[in-house]
């Protein structure tokens, strides 16, 4: 594999995953909320990987060109980011300072994370738009192989950066009860609109 085209690659990659969406918003939901955002972090990545073996199986470019697919993935995923911003706008009670957070049940964070970046069709056409652009088929590499090696890289780029979000959100908002509150409502808003956004997307036009 050329290192011009991991680095050129990797760059592109970062600077999308250092993009605020809705997986920032659930890391930093996690992050107040929970006594580990591991599960919740777990659970983006799991989302991520699923889409992962699309693109090695060449499933993705299947699913893209399919409206009817794609269309009830929006919906779904719209829907699921839409339920969980309204969940999170209902429940944005944040601890006081020294006061530990009620743990959420592992399992279900880690559901939930698997859904947020599972159910984005958002991310469904990241790896169908980009990957072919870095992908080489005369290069000595199978294409599988080379699309492997950017999935693992893009997983691994979003594992540091939400493990980094919720981190950042626990150890600067934990203390201020009034912001992380405000932050957590922004989260929640910020899913119910990405949702909307999503289904007016697919809406015709």
């Amino acid at each position: 594999m050329n290192t011009t085209t991991l680095a050129a690659f990797l760059a592109v990659d970062l600077l999308l995953v250092l993009t605020p969406g809705a997986d920032w918003a659930y890391a930093i939901a996690a992050g107040l909320r929970d006594r580990s955002i591991v599960p919740a972090v777990a659970g983006l990545i799991a989302g991520y990987a699923g889409y992962t073996l699309l693109a090695v199986g060449g499933l993705v470019l299947i699913v893209a060109r399919s409206p009817g697919v794609l269309t009830a993935l929006t919906a779904t995923g719209a829907a699921y980011l839409m339920w969980l911003g309204l969940g999170v706008l209902r429940r944005p009670t944040v601890p006081a300072a020294g006061t530990p957070a009620p743990a959420a049940p592992p399992g279900r964070t880690l559901l939930r994370g698997a859904g947020v970046s599972g159910l984005n069709p958002k991310a469904l056409l990241f790896y169908f738009a980009l990957f072919p652009q870095f992908v080489d088929p005369a290069h000595g590499w199978p294409v599988a192989a080379q699309t492997a090696l950017f999935c693992v890289v893009h997983l691994v780029s979003c594992t540091l950066v939400y493990l980094a979000v919720g981190a950042l959100a626990r150890t600067v908002l934990r203390t201020r009860p009034t912001v992380a509150r405000t932050v957590t409502r922004a989260s929640g808003a910020a899913m119910i609109a990405i949702g909307a956004l999503l289904l007016l997307d697919r809406l015709p036009h």
